[in-house]
């Protein structure tokens, strides 16, 4: 049985990033949930201090091709080029499948 892909990404912002830079970011980041095979996109708030990281961004994808379709999709390389590596100080990449 296929088990979807969970893609999540927990970072922090540069030091100096102003705030309408984050909300230029999250509003591009939105732009990913309409590439095709995204599933279940969320933007998601740190509320634990238990680690260095504030924000995240989640989603799913129901197979490894429309995964890879993602990863190597012009909208998704812009927007690293144009907001990640600019604005994003430090992140955990985590992408797994359910175990049942």
């Amino acid at each position: 049985m296929q088990k979807n892909i969970r893609h999540s990404v927990i970072f922090k912002f540069k030091d100096g990033v102003s705030p309408s830079d984050e909300t230029a970011f999250f509003n591009a980041a939105k732009e990913l949930a309409k590439i095709q095979g995204v599933q279940h996109f969320e933007l998601l708030k740190q509320t634990s201090k238990k680690n260095p990281y504030a924000y995240g961004i989640s989603m799913e994808f129901a197979t490894q091709v429309l995964y890879e379709q993602y990863n190597n999709h012009p909208a998704h390389t812009q927007f690293i080029q144009n907001h990640w590596l600019k604005q994003v100080a430090d992140f955990l990449e985590i992408d797994y499948e359910g175990m049942e």
